[in-house]
């Protein structure tokens, strides 16, 4: 029910046209530098999906993040404008309600994205590189790979948007956020751990065991970014 009610008030304001836009934006750079650089790839002694990621996930992943922030900001802005949150408190429901059923809806929408942005490698591979029994595997695998590491930033990003009644603020601490991850070295392992660092990353680069734990650090946060919001609404809720 909170899912289907968040995905109502999204409707009219311009957040599925944005993912839906910035989904396909993203998934045309792999196409548009495989056409004007396909033979610096194509001599490359790896999987195809190996080399288009490595060439083209750093820029896709920015720009999710990126839709991911304003699609947050977005959300709660809603929410703030002319009030609405506090008619929504005097309500016999929860805020944490509220917010996990947000979640859904941004992650469902960042589902979207991804999914976009697969066919648009598996194009890419099977034009220029061919066809092959391991391509749906490995994409797979990257899919859900990739999924993972974005619900941390879900979370946080829209945790820090349903702390500022002013949408610019929110927008300005993500896409602070975004631009530091981006400085984080990928060599560090604690280091990207930062929620907005986690998207950056490849399967391919890492080895099972690094993963493994890169999944068990994933579910953690999760958890504890989601148990720090409800903790945040309780105690905002008694200074109200």
């Amino acid at each position: 029910m909170s899912f289907a009610l968040e995905y109502k008030k999204v409707k009219r304001t311009g957040l599925l046209p944005a993912f839906l836009g910035g989904g396909i934006f993203a998934a045309l750079v792999p196409v548009l530098n495989m056409a004007f650089r396909s033979e610096m790839y194509t001599r490359m002694n790896a999987s195809p999906v190996s080399i288009l990621l490595g060439a083209n996930w750093q820029m896709m992943s920015m720009l999710n993040i990126l839709l991911i922030v304003v699609g947050a900001c977005i959300m709660y802005h809603i929410e703030y404008a002319d009030n609405a949150i506090q008619k929504i408190c005097t309500l016999p429901d929860r805020e944490s309600t509220m917010f996990f059923g947000k979640t859904a809806v941004l992650i469902t929408v960042s589902i979207l994205l991804l999914v976009m942005e697969s066919v648009s490698v598996f194009g890419c591979s099977v034009y220029w590189f061919g066809q092959s029994a391991e391509l749906y595997m490995e994409l797979l695998k990257n899919f859900w790979f990739f999924l993972l590491f974005m619900l941390p930033a879900v979370l946080l990003s829209l945790l820090t948007a349903s702390l500022c009644r002013n949408m610019w603020i929110s927008l300005g601490i993500g896409v602070v956020c975004v631009f530091a991850a981006t400085m984080i070295p990928a060599q560090n392992f604690v280091l990207t751990l930062f929620p907005f660092a986690l998207p950056f990353q490849m399967s391919g680069n890492l080895s099972d065991n690094v993963i493994r734990n890169y999944a068990i650090a994933c579910a953690a946060e999760t958890v504890l970014i989601s148990l720090l919001e409800v903790l945040i609404l309780k105690v905002r809720r008694w200074f109200e």
